[in-house]
């Protein structure tokens, strides 16, 4: 018989190999905790990276890929108009020949009187086929003034008394005015886009692109859309990309010059207009600055747009709607161009426009003799609340110096004040009457903005 001792190890063992190991009970609470942490700190730090890519990432881009930087748009200086006896001068004045040369007679004149002058006159005849081939070409000439043209289609969202939604579409004429490298620029009216959502530009050739406003001047209607080079592609290859050229409105002899109104002189997109500029004397007096205007004689509508090109396919006017008189509201007028330029410039660089309010004319030569009035920006009016008005300009003032530039006419102090940005303090130099004589003051203005 087994002794008690291996029998008790018997039973050791078979008590040991009938055990069972217990778990640990599970704490959900703890586990559900850490579950809630863990997800948050991965949330969290995926909301870190995502801030820290986006912030870097335009960095990194520019490092490795920088852009290039818009080219500046420049447009060539007015030429200075020579005085008639400046002319006659170099007329007369000899150039230096290096040796003498002999006299040679000169050749004679013919000289015709009226009626030989009439009698030639009267053998030319012109018949249909004349006017047709003159037409002809004209047309041809409106086909390449064409290509500087786009149409400009506003899209607004709006709702009706029944809570549908439809899209009203308001179109203008627009002309492209520069290109600095990564947009094209076009000057439109800004009555007729100011309202839109979205904005669309039709080329002459068919291709259509989504345009932005770079910058506007609600005052002269004015407004610069910017197309994103980018965004037209292969559909205009660089041969396509047309810049119209800005030619000069301040000629002497641009009274009774053939002019071609292109855009929307009759009130609708691609109609044209033949005819001549009839005066150049008029103004649109604006704050801060003058518009000269142009009148023609071409019958158009009062909605009228688009530009006037001269023969030379040069623009010498934009036209713009409601400035001419009572008895003239369908004849087509535009600002000359000459006017605009450096306000173009501003707009298409998309800066803002200082304004101080002042509404001035120049002073005339028999003012000046006469009244001893001195030569500057004679100022007509200040308009409420301006900063013109705060720092205590007023009505008869004369401006005669802007900072260390003297003024001598209202287009002294208009180029000036583009110079200059919003928010920045202007020292205006004036002269004022009183007690019978004119006594300079100055004044610190603080320039706003335009609207």
């Amino acid at each position: 018989m087994p002794d008690r001792k291996e029998q008790s190890q018997d039973n050791f063992q078979e008590n040991f190999m009938i055990e069972k190991i217990k778990q640990r009970p599970i704490n959900k609470r703890r586990l559900i905790r850490r579950t809630m942490i863990t997800a948050s700190m991965a949330i969290i730090f995926g909301l870190i990276a995502c801030f820290t890519f986006l912030v870097l990432e335009p960095v990194i881009s520019n490092w490795l890929y920088p852009e290039k930087e818009p080219e500046a748009i420049i447009f060539p200086e007015e030429p200075e108009e020579m005085l008639p006896e400046e002319m006659l001068e170099e007329y007369i004045q000899p150039s230096p020949s290096p040796s003498p040369q002999p006299e040679e007679a000169p050749p004679e004149k013919l000289e015709l009187d009226e009626s030989q002058v009439q009698e030639i006159l009267n053998r030319v005849v012109l018949d249909m086929g004349d006017y047709r081939q003159i037409y002809n070409v004209l047309s041809e000439y409106v086909k390449q003034l064409e290509q500087y043209m786009v149409v400009v289609t506003g899209t607004k969202s709006d709702t009706d008394w029944f809570a549908n939604v439809y899209e009203s579409k308001n179109q203008t004429s627009g002309i492209v005015v520069g290109n600095n490298g990564k947009e094209l620029l076009i000057l439109t009216d800004y009555s007729s886009v100011k309202r839109a959502d979205h904005l669309t530009v039709s080329f002459s050739n068919g291709v259509q692109a989504d345009a932005l406003m770079a910058q506007s001047f609600q005052d002269g209607n004015l407004a610069v859309l910017c197309v994103s080079l980018n965004t037209l592609g292969q559909a205009m290859p660089a041969e396509d990309l047309h810049v119209a050229s800005l030619g000069s409105s301040l000629q002497r002899n641009l009274v009774g010059s053939p002019v071609i109104a292109v855009g929307s002189p009759m009130g609708s997109s691609g109609s044209v207009g033949y005819g001549i500029i009839t005066s150049t004397g008029g103004q649109v007096s604006l704050a801060d600055m003058n518009f000269q205007l142009l009148t023609t004689d071409i019958y158009g509508s009062q909605s009228a747009g688009g530009v006037l090109f001269n023969t030379s396919g040069q623009v010498v006017g934009f036209i713009t709607a409601g400035k001419s008189g009572s008895d003239m509201r369908n004849m087509v007028s535009a600002y000359g161009i000459s006017d605009l330029k450096q306000m173009i410039n501003r707009l298409a660089k998309g800066d803002r426009i200082p304004y101080l309010g002042v509404i001035g004319v120049d002073v005339p030569k028999e003012a000046n003799r006469q009244s001893q009035v001195p030569f500057g920006a004679y100022v007509r009016e200040v308009e409420m609340d301006s900063p013109a008005m705060l720092a205590g300009i007023q009505s008869g003032d004369v401006i005669v110096g802007i900072d260390r530039q003297d003024v001598a006419k209202m287009s002294d102090y208009t180029g000036y004040l583009l110079k200059a940005n919003v928010e920045d303090v202007l020292t205006l130099r004036v002269m004022r009457l009183s007690q019978g004589e004119y006594r300079e003051l100055t004044f610190e203005v603080t320039a706003g903005e335009a609207e």
